[in-house]
């Protein structure tokens, strides 16, 4: 490796440890990865075209539904569900003892593209025609008759002892996806989430705490560049530095994102506390970090209370200033925590 890239890649490895042990220290620390993880799923699917707010995607998830049409906006919105559906599956199947495997990357696909748009490009199969990807074809992947043997190399390779640095290699291989490019349809979002995978097994992360793709959408031309310009010229250190430098950003954020919810979550608990609030405020509060936007009959049914009790506590909240009644007017009324949103869904 070129001794020129040590210092950032030890900046890099620097930030993701300090990530790390953040996350391995927090109690109940899936509270606080869930809205990182619905974070990754709105960038990774914009790249793509896909656009939904968080507010949407939001509402989608309390109550998911099919679309009824190639042209209803449900489409968009399930497809960024899906994309968390199926960063969950990944993570399931890596903990429950599944490596790295083209099993893997086909279960993912399927959950990624199940019941949207894209349906007729095979969800779960890989590709048995001729790809393009870019303007005027600016790359050209192997055709279908070399992907078996392109693939085979490709899992093979997550298998085999490297002396190359294990974040350096996974860059390399996002690079090798997708330039194999091995379905219809989804590439992209797959081999971001396998990146994200495969950095959370390889440095052997506690949970899977880092995700790019809010980097490379701020950076979409050059991540894109950079991809093609190791394909066209064998540029792997811009390639390599690029990616590292998303490390070491994506780890300040996430890092800074976690201590303003820890803190956060902190003062809520003291606002209940000093309210004279119950455990059941207090576990209504928890659940606001996993998603933000909360109903009266979801509160009914969390807690086990009648309406009544479950309205009076939603009031409770909004007196203490951690709920606001949304501006959309939907039945049932939809309340939300401004500030958790703003924290876990904001540019900063």
């Amino acid at each position: 490796m070129p001794t020129e890239l040590w210092p950032l890649l030890m900046q890099a490895r620097e930030n993701l440890a300090r990530l790390d042990g953040v996350g391995r220290h927090m109690t109940n620390h899936q509270l606080l990865l869930v809205p990182l993880q619905q974070r990754e799923a709105l960038r990774s699917s914009s790249m793509e075209g896909t656009y939904a707010t968080p507010e949407e995607l939001l509402l989608y998830q309390m109550d998911p539904r099919d679309p009824s049409s190639d042209a209803d906006q449900v489409n968009a919105w399930r497809e960024v569900f899906n994309y968390g559906k199926a960063l969950q599956l990944g993570i399931n199947l890596l903990d429950g003892g599944l490596p790295i495997s083209l099993r893997l990357i086909r279960e993912m696909h399927q959950a990624l593209l199940s019941g949207v748009r894209g349906q007729q490009r095979r969800p779960g199969e890989f590709r048995d025609c001729q790809v393009h990807v870019g303007a005027g074809a600016r790359f050209v992947p192997p055709p279908a008759s070399r992907l078996v043997e392109c693939l085979d190399a490709f899992e093979k390779s997550h298998h085999v002892e490297s002396r190359i640095d294990p974040l350096i290699r996974a860059f390399m291989a996002h690079y090798q996806f997708e330039t194999i490019h091995p379905f219809r349809d989804g590439n992209g979002r797959v081999g971001r989430l396998l990146l994200s995978l495969t950095i959370y097994q390889w440095l052997s992360l506690g949970s899977p705490w880092l995700y790019l793709s809010d980097f490379f959408e701020r950076h979409k031309d050059e991540y894109i560049d950079r991809l093609f310009m190791v394909s066209a010229d064998g540029q792997w250190l811009p390639w390599i530095r690029f990616c590292l430098q998303g490390v070491v950003e994506q780890c300040d954020d996430t890092i800074n994102r976690i201590d303003r919810l820890i803190a956060l979550r902190d003062d809520y608990s003291r606002r209940v506390a000093e309210s004279g609030g119950n455990a059941r405020l207090h576990r209504i509060v928890e659940g606001l970090f996993t998603s933000p936007l909360v109903t009266i009959p979801q509160v009914k049914d969390l807690t086990d209370v009648t309406y009544p009790t479950a309205k009076s506590d939603i009031d409770r909240l909004l007196k203490l200033e951690i709920l606001k009644e949304g501006q959309v007017e939907l039945t049932p009324r939809i309340f939300f925590a401004p500030v958790i949103y703003e924290i876990a869904y904001g540019d900063t």
